[in-house]
């Protein structure tokens, strides 16, 4: 919706996220651990702490399992085959099915369960972000970005999510099966065990140098896939611009230089990633030719068995692989706190207008709307708005007209209190809106915007749209009103056809003339037309000044409109210039004037057609 004035775009928010969002804040990563986000996430658990439970007890299945392997190997080897026991190797084949059974036990309940309790809480948080969204006021949207809210909603939540049921699982695994690998290693021989894990300390320095370019080169993959799509989108999206100027070829250089940027991204992410398994594979390997030089030497001597050598063998093999997940994890767990810190900066947002504690509901209205004194900025120190008194009557049919940039969307989007009015008091039926709640005052006020938008679903259901028990005969009548219905009855499948996304089955002014319909269906005592007719062609213009003037019979209107032919019937029109009124009077009385409305009347009357 266009605000005069300069709009609220212009500036103004109390915050970070009450202004506009940062365009780099997606790449931002958090600490390793914040306590302020893992200190809130409790509440999202309580319903799902059985199967977290459940899950994490998978999780020590599977460890003890994973641990236990080598070292029934081992024993295999040192007590039954050098023995030549073949009754004792029945029995440990046996119990090895068995430790087989118990891993995929283990790992069952863990992806089962932690499945389960990670959808929950996903499911918890992103319901709630989205009824907080709605609950803020029309100055957060009007800085913030649908494309960042709806990454809030769905990357952030994701991103948490995962880490938070899979990704700490996954990490208390791995500990947990790197401290049983080193406790049994050191109990089965503690020289040996010491010697071997010798590495680890030269592994971990390498990790850490490989984190800080992999940390960069994966920011970069992230930045360069967000520009790609932020191209993709906008060519998309103004394709006809793009074909009207034929600028494709221009286009499709710049959009190859996002991708090539993408590619290099990439390529340098895969250098990175082609370099740390090597590493991990050299280290692995000393590991494997100490323990095999050494423990050997302790084999020989008869001071060690074969088997716990073998074990040994085991148990290196299974001891890189925790470390390269933990690793990995660092850097999904940074991303995860600075997801997590987005969402609650997002959740402890408080929106600019708020019921007072002592509001009270609005009672059926006559419909009378009063500005008294009342001033306003969407950006503090300049006003758009000044000292403005106005007495709309009810049942009376109020026209505001003014250039660009008058102020006049602002004056009604002040009286439906999308915005507060910086200075001076708005009151309907005498009722200060300050002390009423905001809902009880929208359900008697009918809006119908200049951007005519229809959801998804049936020309039906978006006539119902705001009043949910309305029957399919009173949507008819509402239809009817609102002179489309004929439309609609020509239609293949009546009342029943998919509008198609934003309406886009629909010509502009059939558009408006639905979301009219929306807006008679709730019968508001007031009803609000901003710039309704500046987008539809002549004939639906016609049809929706028929449908006005039926509107207006006992209710009061409001109409902000260009083409000046949709106000000549007003009751009374008012001018605005600058954001302050110049004039006020009925069409001829503002003709005889010769003042703001008849300078414009004359420049529309010359470009409007018969």
């Amino acid at each position: 919706m266009f605000h005069g004035g300069g709009g609220p775009g212009g500036g103004g928010g109390g915050g970070r996220l009450h202004g506009a969002m940062d365009a780099d804040d997606e790449e931002i990563l958090g600490k390793v651990y914040d306590s302020t986000v893992l200190s809130r996430m409790p509440r999202f658990m309580i319903g799902v702490k059985a199967w977290i439970v459940l899950g994490l007890a998978g999780s020590l299945l599977r460890i003890g399992a994973q641990a236990a392997t080598p070292l029934v190997v081992g024993l295999t080897i040192d007590n039954f085959i050098s023995t030549g026991d073949r009754g004792g190797l029945n029995l440990i084949i046996l119990l090895l099915i068995g430790v087989a059974l118990a891993m995929w036990a283990g790992q069952y309940l863990q992806t089962l369960f932690l499945a389960f309790a990670g959808q929950a809480v996903l499911l918890q948080m992103r319901g709630e972000l989205f009824n907080h969204l709605h609950k803020l006021s029309m100055s957060f949207f009007d800085h913030n970005k649908v494309g960042k809210l709806m990454s809030r909603v769905q990357n952030d939540v994701n991103q948490l999510q995962e880490v938070l049921t899979m990704g700490i699982a996954n990490i208390l695994t791995s500990i947990l099966l790197l401290l049983a690998i080193i406790v049994i290693m050191l109990f089965m021989n503690p020289r040996l065990a010491l010697i071997t894990l010798s590495v680890v300390p030269v592994l971990g320095l390498v990790l850490v140098i490989w984190q800080q370019f992999a940390r960069k080169a994966f920011i970069n993959v992230r930045r360069a896939i967000a520009e790609v799509n932020d191209q993709l989108q906008e060519n998309i999206s103004g394709v006809r611009v793009v074909q009207s100027l034929s600028r494709e070829d221009v286009n499709v250089d710049h959009f190859d230089g996002v991708n090539r940027a993408h590619l290099d991204a990439n390529i340098t992410a895969a250098r990175l990633q082609a370099v740390m398994m090597p590493a991990v594979q050299v280290m692995t390997g000393v590991a494997y030719g100490l323990l095999i030089i050494f423990g050997g030497q302790q084999v020989l001597s008869g001071a060690m068995g074969v088997g716990v050598l073998m074990a040994f063998l085991l148990y290196v093999q299974r001891f890189f692989d925790p470390v390269i997940e933990l690793t990995m994890m660092y850097t999904q767990l940074q991303r995860a706190m600075a997801s997590g810190s987005r969402i609650f900066e997002v959740l402890d947002l408080k929106p600019s207008i708020e019921d007072a504690p002592e509001a009270v509901e609005l009672p059926p209205i006559k419909g009378e709307i009063k500005f008294n004194n009342v001033s306003f900025s969407y950006v503090p120190g300049i006003e758009v708005l000044h000292d403005i008194d106005l007495t709309v009557n009810p049942g009376e049919t109020v026209a505001i007209v003014g250039r660009t940039g008058a102020g006049k969307s602002s004056l009604i989007n002040l009286g439906a209190r999308f915005y507060e009015a910086t200075s001076g008091e708005i009151s309907v039926d005498g009722h200060a809106v300050s002390s009423i709640t905001q809902a009880s005052l929208r359900r008697q006020i009918g809006l119908v915007p200049q951007d005519a938008f229809l959801f998804a679903g049936s020309i039906e259901e978006n006539i119902r749209y705001g009043r949910l028990d309305a029957t399919r005969d009173e949507i008819v009548d509402a239809a009817k009103a609102a002179g489309v219905h004929e439309l609609v009855t020509h239609l293949e499948h009546g009342y029943d056809t998919a509008v198609g996304e934003r309406g886009s089955n629909l010509s502009a002014g059939q558009r408006q003339l639905v979301c009219l319909a929306r807006a008679i269906l709730s019968d508001p005592p007031i009803m609000i037309l901003d710039e309704a007719t500046s987008n539809v062609d002549t004939n639906t213009e016609r049809i929706m000044q028929a449908s006005l003037r039926r509107l207006s019979e006992g209710r009061t209107c409001i109409i902000i409109a260009h083409r000046l032919s949709t106000v000549t019937s007003a009751d009374r029109i008012v001018a605005l210039e600058s954001g302050r009124i110049v004039e006020s009077g009925n069409h001829q009385e503002l003709l005889d004037k010769k003042g703001l409305y008849f300078q414009m009347f004359e420049t529309l009357s010359a470009l409007e057609p018969d």
